[in-house]
């Protein structure tokens, strides 16, 4: 759980993620929060939870990037510390995991039935313009490549080596995930998105990175990196 100045919702998002059956342990990367985050995340009990805090904010791919090197129960899902993805839907992403259909599992905000917050038409334009892009790329079928819930096998993820510090992370996972071979599935997720007001973070800068990660960790744009010249 990548975690960045979410005083409002911490404490209730650590409840909720407890109650599922599905949880083994909980590990917490707080980003350098500075608005009493991290005094709430100092107070938590229950053993099942580890926190560990950055010195300073890095951005969500580093944050996952500790995370995941510290998981060791079979599953890893990605759990963002706001209250945008319900963790009472953890079941649908674990089952193909745990029935040993998939490698990985995409919970898709576009692919499904459930309730869906009514917010921001041009995200939700920059979300699919990002996902077919990167399909193009990857030449694979996702609905939702930009999403949080990605549920992983654990040997899976922490094989690959995780270079983006910020929201790259979705595109730069998906091409190293696309690359293996592996077995990816997609499920229906519900979606309360929230509004700047309320603590939503990701910009446009970051919509334009994910364009660059796109195509640097496609085919094309490794080879183009492994061609080029290394500093003495």
């Amino acid at each position: 759980m990548p975690c960045y100045n979410e005083h409002a919702t911490i404490v209730s998002l650590i409840k909720r993620v407890l109650e599922s059956a599905w949880v083994a342990e909980v590990l917490i990367v707080d980003d350098g929060s500075t608005d009493g985050t991290r005094d709430l995340l100092v107070g938590v009990t229950d053993e099942r939870v580890r926190v560990v805090f950055h010195e300073h904010n890095q951005g969500k791919g580093a944050a996952l990037r500790t995370g995941f090197a510290l998981a060791t129960a079979e599953f890893v899902l990605v759990q963002d510390a706001d209250l945008e993805y319900d963790p009472s839907e953890y079941d649908h992403l674990i089952e193909p995991l745990a029935s040993d259909i998939a490698d990985v599992v995409y919970g898709s905000r576009f692919l499904s039935g459930r309730p869906h917050r009514v917010l921001y038409f041009w995200h939700s334009v920059g979300n699919k313009c990002l996902t077919l892009l990167s399909n193009m790329f990857t030449d694979l079928n996702l609905t939702d490549m930009e999403t949080c819930y990605k549920g992983f096998r654990r040997d899976v993820i922490q094989s690959i080596e995780i270079e983006e510090d910020r929201f790259g992370f979705e595109p730069e996972i998906t091409a190293k995930l696309a690359r293996r071979g592996l077995r990816i599935y997609e499920v229906g997720i519900s979606y309360a998105g929230r509004t700047y007001a309320e603590g939503k973070k990701i910009g446009w800068r970051d919509g334009v990175r994910a364009l660059v990660c796109i195509v640097k960790y496609s085919p094309i744009g490794e080879r183009l990196r492994a061609q080029r010249p290394r500093r003495p």
